[in-house]
């Protein structure tokens, strides 16, 4: 764990470039208040390079306007910054599919300083991440408790694995048992999520929104694992039970694969149902009972980059719809028998009658390249991050942003950012129904841009000197 300082992130008019420098406590620099008392509000997750190291850096602004320089609380970054109702920031790490280490920030409530919480905590390994109340929840599925193991083939079933990080009393708890021989499994039969759709595929999830107490995610089929392929119906164990005919070669005869690729012998990946899209409406954040609601206008609703499913489902401010974003990633799968024939779209949840209504939209039919992303910006507006090219080009890169409009059905290309645009920050903020962007750039310093959704017109409104890139904004009190 690196040690919380100031980082001092000036240009030195030397060749050294950025500089690092320790600062007493009773500084300031990059803090809540500024000297005068001046209250900095928005909080900017950087990176900023000199003298041969790079330093993650936690700044502070007065607005989202002018100039700042990239100097504030070091720390150990994140895979993803997620800001919790506007009071307290999450560093949540994924590390290469293992457990990451996650703390958080808070504003000291006498001095307005931007500080560092004593707890941190490793979680388990997560495919998703979402809000719920007071919780930060996370959610992976993964091979389940050793006593469920077939008693023929001795596989054993997967698991929903849930983590819950509560930001008021600071604390971490997981569905894991704690002590004796199930020490670190799950232990409650309730989170098996074999058969979840009942074509005996396992699931994972993508998204965790929450509508009053309940919690709506896109339940994405995964494939067989070795477990649910090797369930047959004869005692000759000849007849698969949930292959489907004429998908017989697709079993896998070796281990093989790398990463989130990989995968086992015996196990049929990614799913035979590709030309469908399931969401699970949760009675609660223990993620146990459910309600399964269907669609076949559009295909799993999950965005994907490696092993990490971004969120595609949004409920609106009112509560009252769940808007369900498919980008047709199935279209990428290698077998054609596993890529979804329809296009990218978009349909909705009536949360009154929790079933789809007639809502429709055909997202292909506006543009042609992928969607990588999607946030919602309020309204009926959503901001996508899209690919350069379809979703099935190999050469494809997410360098663009665009704002949907669900109720005209529209998508506009967003304007005015910079030529040499390298990438986005993770964490957009959203205030008043615009949305701000980080964006990076091969040249000159990294901005954040103000878009307006009713224009798509990209403005920039605030630039960070000496900073490398910029990874989230976000709003504290």
């Amino acid at each position: 764990m690196k040690n919380n300082y100031l980082f001092a992130g000036m240009l030195a008019f030397a060749a050294s470039g950025v500089f690092l420098a320790s600062c007493s406590d009773d500084e300031t620099e990059g803090g809540g208040q500024a000297s005068g008392g001046v209250n900095k509000p928005y909080v900017i997750a950087l990176t900023a390079s000199g003298s041969g190291s790079t330093a993650d850096i936690l700044t502070t602004a007065e607005s989202l306007e002018g100039e700042i320089q990239a100097s504030g609380l070091v720390n150990d970054g994140a895979s993803y910054w997620v800001f919790h109702s506007n009071k307290y920031l999450y560093a949540l790490n994924y590390n290469d599919g293992e457990g990451g280490t996650t703390f958080s920030f808070v504003r000291n409530p006498s001095t307005g300083e931007l500080e560092q919480r004593a707890k941190e905590y490793i979680i388990t390994r997560f495919t998703s991440y979402g809000t719920y109340g007071d919780e930060i929840i996370t959610t992976s599925s993964g091979e389940g408790n050793p006593d469920w193991a077939d008693p023929v083939t001795g596989y054993i079933p997967y698991v929903l694995k849930v983590a819950y990080l509560d930001v008021v009393d600071e604390t971490a708890s997981t569905n894991l048992g704690q002590g004796g021989a199930n020490d670190g499994v799950v232990t409650d039969e309730a989170y098996v999520c074999e058969n979840f759709l009942g074509n005996g595929e396992y699931v994972t999830l993508s998204g965790i929104e929450q509508v009053g107490a309940k919690i709506y995610s896109a339940a994405v089929p995964m494939g067989l694992s070795q477990y649910g392929c090797q369930q047959f119906t004869d005692e000759g164990r000849t007849q698969y039970k949930y292959v489907r005919p004429g998908y017989e070669d697709l079993v896998k005869t070796e281990d093989g694969g790398s990463h989130s690729s990989a995968y086992k012998k015996g196990e049929l990946q990614w799913t035979q149902w590709p030309d469908e899209c399931w969401v699970a409406i949760f009675a609660d954040n223990s993620l146990t009972e459910k309600k399964l609601v269907k669609t076949d206008r559009i295909s799993y609703a999950c965005g994907r980059m490696k092993s990490q499913y971004y969120q595609m489902i949004w409920a609106t401010d009112d509560g009252r719809y769940v808007y369900v974003i498919s980008p047709s990633y199935a279209k990428t799968m290698a077998d054609g028998r596993q890529q979804t024939s329809l296009p990218a779209g978009v349909v909705r949840i009536d949360t009154q009658t929790e079933q789809f209504d007639d809502y429709y939209c055909n997202l292909e039919l506006l543009s042609t390249d992928g969607i990588q992303r999607s946030w919602y910006m309020g309204g009926d507006d959503f901001l996508f991050l899209m690919y350069d090219a379809p979703i099935t080009s190999s050469e494809k890169t997410a360098n663009r942003l665009a704002v949907f409009s669900a109720d005209d059905k529209t998508l506009t290309p967003v304007t005015g950012l910079p030529a040499d645009a390298t990438g986005f920050g993770n964490a957009p903020y959203f205030e008043g129904g615009v949305a701000y962007v980080s964006v990076n750039t091969e040249s000159g310093y990294p901005a954040v841009y103000r878009i307006e959704p009713s224009t798509g017109v990209a403005l920039k409104t605030l630039t960070v000197n000496g900073a490398t890139t910029l990874t989230g904004i976000g709003y504290l009190e």
